[in-house]
């Protein structure tokens, strides 16, 4: 049987693990909205996002890795080849495979969404916190780090 100080200290756990949640579902949205991903569905981002991170891939590879059925995802790589965003090019070891790729505007929008993220979070910090404040963010980075390494 725990004691009720265990008690306590479990449920005011409990609850910043939920406040925590909360503030960084509600961050995620608002630099979302600094950036241009807003305008794509999620998993559509997440396909780019995928593309970007482990390279050119076929349909079915993404598929399996985001989870979907590849109906699925030949229907968000037309929306995103449609948009100019990925193209495909046959692979040459299996000419019945095509490879889908980031095209290079695709990497100008990530990287100019990126900058506008950043910027916007850059100018909200130094407008709406104090030096020292600042520094206390600094301190609960690390802490946000530590709580993410594996």
């Amino acid at each position: 049987m725990s004691n009720p100080s265990e008690s306590r200290q479990a449920a005011r756990t409990s609850a910043l693990a939920e406040e925590l949640r909360l503030l960084i579902g509600k961050l995620k949205r608002r630099l979302r909205a600094q950036g241009n991903h807003g305008d794509l569905p999620p998993s559509q981002a997440s396909v780019l996002l995928r593309l970007e991170k482990e390279g050119p891939a076929t349909v079915s590879s993404l598929a399996r890795s985001e989870g979907m059925r590849p109906q699925s995802m030949s229907s968000a790589i037309a929306a995103l080849e449609a948009a100019g965003l990925v193209r495909g090019a046959p692979d040459p070891d299996d000419r019945r495979q095509t490879i889908m790729s980031l095209t290079d505007t695709c990497r100008e929008w990530v990287r100019a969404g990126r900058a506008a993220r950043q910027d916007w979070l850059s100018r909200t910090i130094t407008a709406r916190l104090s030096p020292q404040e600042q520094e206390e963010l600094a301190a609960a980075v690390r802490l946000l780090k530590r709580l993410t390494d594996d």
